[in-house]
This record gives C-alpha cells, sequence and structure tokens, in this order.
C-alpha cells in the first residue's frame, strides 16, 4: 500500500435577496428566484457550512466537529483514522484530522491552531423564525430610538416662544461613485457572484430529496462554470440537486462537473447557461501582501449578496477542516482576513481593492455560537481563503478531466510526535512502509524518524503545516526539504510524485 504525503489534521467559512447589480445578459426572464439558505469555512465550515480555518477550531454546523488525532497519517496516503461518533469511518489513503491545539493567540507552547471549515448555512425555512425574530428586534429597537427623540424634541419646544422651519437641501443629483470604492467593485461584481442551494438526494416518504444547504460560488468562465467549495455541493453529488440564483434572483439549475475533497474545491456547470456571463477578473494571489484590503462577497446565514470588508491579515497560513462525516480533511495555506465571514460565505469570493479574486472563501475560526437563532457560531475576524492560485490549477483539472490530481512526497507522518516539525513515522497505516519504495522521498533518501523542519527554506512545525505546503505545489515540482537525522541537518531535494482522485 503506497503512502503519500499526508499530515496531523488539525483539530480543529437566505432570506429574499436584496438586488444590486443587473444580472448577465440574456438570463431568462421566467427564472424564479431561489431560496436561499450554507460550513465560511473554514472557511471549512451549510446545511453544511465549513468554516475552515485555524487549530482547534471546532466545527460550524451540526454534526462537523473535530475527530481525534491518529497516531500516524501518511503524507497524504492511506490511513486509519477514529471517526467520530456518528461519523462515517474515513476512507483510507486520506490525512486524518489534526489533534486538538490552543486557539490562536491563547494557547501554550507557540503551535498554531488550525481553523475549523467554513459551515453552509441551512435552508431558509429552518431559519425563518430567527430571521422574522432579528428584523422585528430591529424595528423595535429603531422604533424605540425615534420615540425618545421625539418626545425630547417636544420638550424642547414647549419651552421656546416660537418655532422656526428650516428647509432641508436637496441631495445632488448626480452622485457617482469613483472607480476603486467598495461601493464601484461591489457593483461589478455581485451580478457574477451566486448563491448555491445543494440538496441532497436520497429522501424517504415519497420524496427524492433531503434538505441540503446554502453557499457562495462566482462565475469562472462565459461557458457557465462556477467555482466553489467543495463541502457547499458534497451533500448533492450523488442523486442531489444544484441551483445557483444570482443577484438579480435569476436562478439556473447545475451539475457538479468535479469536486476535490483534499482541496475543498468544486466546479459547477449552469444548465443552460444564459448569455452575456460575466466571469470575475483572477488576481495573483502571490503577489497579495499583509495590509491589503479585501472584499468578501456571500451568503451569511442565508442573507444573499451581503458584502463586507477588511484587509489580509496574515497569508501563508496552515487550516485543515474535516467535515466530521467523511473522515477526511483538506488542507490549505490559507490568506487570513479579518472581513466578516460566516456560514453561507463559504465558496465565495475574497477580492482585492481593484475588484479581482484572490482567493476563495472557505473557513473561519470561532469563539462561540449564536446568530439569528443559528447554533452555527459566527466571525470573530479571524476567517480563511484558499488562494486563488491553487484554486484555479484545481479548477482547470476538474474541467479537464473531472478528478484531481494531488502532489505526494510518499512518506507517513507521526501524528503522535512532540517534535517540532512533521516526522516520519517508524510505520505506515497497516503495517507498510513509512517511506514508500521507490516514491519520492525514498528516492531522496529518507527514513523513518527523520524531521522535515523546512520546505523550500519555510518553517515547517506539523504535518498540517507540511501538507498545505506541498499541495501548494504541482506533481513534477522540485522541492528543497530540509531535516534533521540523529541530531544533525541534512537537506535534500524532492521531485513530487502524484495521486489522482480522492478515493
Amino acid at each position: 500500500m503506497s503512502t503519500e504525503n499526508e499530515g496531523t489534521a488539525v483539530p480543529a467559512a437566505p432570506s429574499v435577496p436584496p438586488v444590486p447589480g443587473a444580472a448577465p445578459e440574456g438570463t431568462p426572464a421566467s427564472a424564479s428566484v431561489a431560496e436561499t439558505p450554507q460550513t465560511a469555512e473554514s472557511a471549512h465550515q451549510d446545511g453544511t457550512h465549513h468554516h475552515t480555518q485555524p487549530a482547534a477550531a471546532a466545527a460550524e454546523r451540526p454534526g462537523h466537529s473535530p475527530q481525534p488525532d491518529p497516531a500516524t497519517a501518511p503524507l497524504p496516503g492511506p490511513v486509519p483514522a477514529v471517526a467520530p461518533t456518528g461519523a462515517h469511518h474515513p476512507a483510507p489513503g486520506w490525512p486524518p484530522p489534526p489533534p486538538a491545539l490552543p486557539s490562536y493567540g491563547g494557547g501554550s507552547g507557540g503551535r498554531p491552531v488550525w481553523g475549523s471549515s467554513a459551515q453552509v448555512s441551512e435552508p431558509p425555512r429552518k431559519r425563518s423564525g430567527g430571521l422574522v425574530a432579528a428584523v422585528l428586534a430591529a424595528a423595535l429597537v429603531a422604533g424605540g430610538v425615534g420615540g425618545g427623540i421625539g418626545y425630547w424634541a417636544a420638550e424642547r419646544n414647549d419651552d421656546t416662544s416660537g418655532s422656526t422651519t428650516v428647509s432641508a437641501a436637496d441631495a445632488p443629483k448626480d452622485f457617482k461613485r469613483e472607480p476603486g470604492t467598495v461601493a464601484a467593485v461591489a457593483a461589478k461584481a455581485l451580478p457574477s457572484v451566486v448563491t448555491i442551494e445543494a440538496k441532497a438526494g436520497g429522501g424517504v416518504g415519497g420524496n427524492s430529496e433531503t434538505e441540503g444547504g446554502t453557499g457562495t460560488g462566482f462565475v469562472y468562465d462565459k461557458e457557465g462554470h462556477i467555482l466553489t467549495n467543495n463541502h457547499v455541493v458534497a451533500s448533492a453529488a450523488d442523486g442531489g440537486t444544484v441551483s445557483a440564483t444570482f443577484s438579480n434572483g435569476k436562478k439556473y439549475d447545475a451539475e457538479v462537473v468535479g469536486r476535490a475533497e483534499g482541496y475543498d474545491v468544486a466546479v459547477l456547470k449552469l444548465k443552460d447557461a444564459p448569455s452575456g456571463l460575466n466571469p470575475l477578473a483572477l488576481g495573483n494571489s502571490e503577489q497579495v501582501a499583509v495590509g491589503d484590503s479585501t472584499i468578501a462577497i456571500g451568503a451569511p446565514f442565508g442573507l444573499s449578496n451581503t458584502v463586507t470588508t477588511g484587509i489580509i491579515s496574515a497569508k501563508n497560513r496552515p487550516v485543515a477542516s474535516g467535515d466530521g462525516s467523511s473522515g477526511k480533511n483538506s488542507y490549505m495555506s490559507a490568506l487570513q482576513t479579518d472581513a466578516s465571514i460566516n456560514p453561507g460565505n463559504s465558496g465565495g469570493p475574497l477580492l482585492d481593492s481593484r475588484g479581482a479574486v484572490i482567493g476563495i472563501n472557505s473557513a473561519i475560526q470561532s469563539a462561540g455560537s449564536g446568530g439569528l437563532g443559528q447554533s452555527q457560531a459566527g466571525s470573530i475576524g479571524l476567517g480563511f481563503a484558499i488562494p486563488i492560485n491553487q484554486a484555479k490549477n484545481v479548477a482547470e483539472q476538474l474541467i479537464k478531466t473531472g478528478k484531481p490530481v494531488y502532489p505526494v512526497i510518499g512518506a507517513t507522518v507521526d501524528m503522535s510526535s512532540k517534535d517540532s516539525g512533521a516526522k516520519i513515522a517508524a510505520e505506515g497505516a497497516g503495517g507498510t512502509p513509512s517511506v514508500t519504495p521507490d516514491g519520492p522521498a525514498a528516492k531522496a533518501g529518507f527514513k523513518a524518524g527523520d524531521v522535515i523542519t523546512k520546505f523550500n527554506g519555510k518553517p515547517i512545525d506539523s504535518g498540517p503545516t507540511l501538507i498545505s505546503e506541498i499541495w501548494n505545489h504541482k506533481p513534477g515540482d522540485k522541492v528543497t526539504l530540509t531535516y534533521q537525522r540523529d541530531g544533525k541537518e541534512h537537506k535534500a531535494e524532492v521531485i513530487l510524485g502524484k495521486r489522482t482522485g480522492d478515493s
């Protein structure tokens, strides 16, 4: 049994939508408005809303909880893992969930923490009561403030001997927003962002479908391909249905072209795609700098076409998340942002100040639960996005073949190791060699017990960090690994191998 680069999975990103922009030209006028119900994240994290996102983050939706950490995990390769109570056992050949770690800035030992996947908000019918309550509460607050001001004004007028009427000036007739403002960027991008509703198959009582969740996606090309998170549409992958609703309420059926669970990326194709689709421009996530402005668009808690802003808080943040049922995890070297991301934002674009996509919102780190009557937790300013450079490579693979391709080194990591780095285990899953014979690591001279501490010069402090770095490359890439053996530091060049598919 061959083992591949896997790492510790770390223990743990709607109501009636506003209509901010015109829909693509050619959209049928008869299309109906989709119901908008979604893991962020993180991110991971939705009926099944992942909000991936840093270590020890609890899953953002029901059934999406961190799993116990196995003793070893291949890099990525087959590895047995203990599934959470009531969850399906993980399939062989997949990195198990990571061990629980302290939360960012709060734990000891200085170890990084991982984000839980951004969850998908649940269907509107489940939260309609919460939404109504929230709207009513807002109305009551506004009414109370207005009443107080009115009484104060009346009291003041009683004390005056006369009254004075002042005419309000008319607002400027030609109010224009300059290019590059958030309003201008949002107005241009919103018509290319869709709210995705996924419904699982296999219903009972004569229903062919069961409840799913809601997430976000965006137009990838003029042929009607939509880019989103895998966890947004995973529930509908086998016999379910998927629909996409544009910002003007026009709704289209869609089909899943391909899914990559490890990357948490999926591609949909609109059925009877309208003409005049405007794909969002893709930026270069390698050129993103900490402090750059960000704009996130999505359907947090089902509130479609929501726009939030922030900055890039950090780059290359290793994040792992799982759906709590399949036993498989996704890994990313994420862009961290403080733009507000909540369940339902998963799969939506993270834009730069020019309106170019720099990431896919996928996960969040959350401190608690609540919000609009939901049990899902909300944003605390720690959101995580898959870098668009990686997502683009995966999307092209899925459009071309329908299957993802993963780079591997062919080794198994000791998940219980306390070493600062990724330690190669004594043996692989099921007693197989920890270093795959004739695999990339074997050819580079790696042995059981070696501790990988750097990847192309970047520090490696754990298995998940190593996996996120490996999966940020392509099969055939040559990388330099620094490792410790018997107290001495060594370097070796490794040509990454590949694994096709998620099984």
